[in-house]
């Protein structure tokens, strides 16, 4: 009966994961063996931390019919959608320090120290999407975006309150390809964000008693 000699089991080789197929590759390759595409290791990037308490502009995304397209494309296409949507969400925020909170399905949600920076970023975010679809017209990405600014509480890098809520409601008001805030956020950036708002008019939120004055950021 054979035995498997020690000295002579070749060490085990260093690999790298193709980050589009999942699969195994020589670490010195510059291209994946099996789907061909190229190998990169990015490097990671310092995450900005979360807020103290206290005032804070909160983004709030997601993606207009995003069920039914999800059903369309099916679950693989749509898990590589919905990794590019995160993607240009989370580059956006860095872009502009603020922290991204979750992502939660097609949802998206960030904190920002400024309410300057926060209506920056929402520009950024649209046209990045704006973009994004212009070169895929098969499967365009329309996101919603809401801000509100106000209270919040901070715990586990997640935040708390009725700011989010107003947020979030916010953000469902809005058309795809649109952004919608509060007076509140309105008021705090004034003409320092260099944006034009337009008056969106009272709307009742779920949830929040009293019809809400919002404004349409025009990017």
């Amino acid at each position: 009966m054979w035995s498997r000699c020690r000295t002579c089991e070749l060490p085990e080789l260093p690999t790298m994961r193709c980050p589009y197929c999942n699969a195994d590759n020589p670490s010195d390759s510059s291209h994946c063996i099996w789907c061909g595409r190229g190998l990169t290791q990015p490097q990671p990037q310092p995450q900005p931390q979360p807020f103290d308490e206290g005032t804070v502009t909160l983004l709030f995304t997601d993606i207009e019919g995003w069920t039914h397209l999800a059903q369309q494309l099916g679950d693989q296409r749509a898990h590589r959608l919905l990794q590019e949507h995160d993607r240009i969400l989370t580059d956006c925020a860095a872009r502009h320090r603020g922290h991204a909170v979750k992502h939660m399905g097609d949802s998206f949600m960030a904190a920002f120290a400024s309410a300057t920076s926060a209506l920056h970023c929402a520009v950024d975010i649209q046209r990045a999407f704006a973009d994004y679809n212009r070169a895929h017209p098969e499967t365009p990405i329309k996101v919603r975006v809401g801000l509100n600014s106000g209270e919040s509480i901070q715990e586990r890098n997640d935040y708390f309150g009725t700011a989010v809520t107003v947020a979030t409601r916010i953000a469902h008001k809005a058309r795809g390809g649109q952004i919608l805030v509060s007076g509140v956020v309105r008021d705090l950036a004034g003409s320092m964000a260099e944006v034009s708002f337009r008056d969106a008019g009272r709307r009742q939120l779920k949830g929040i008693p009293g019809r809400q004055r919002l404004y349409e950021v025009v990017w």
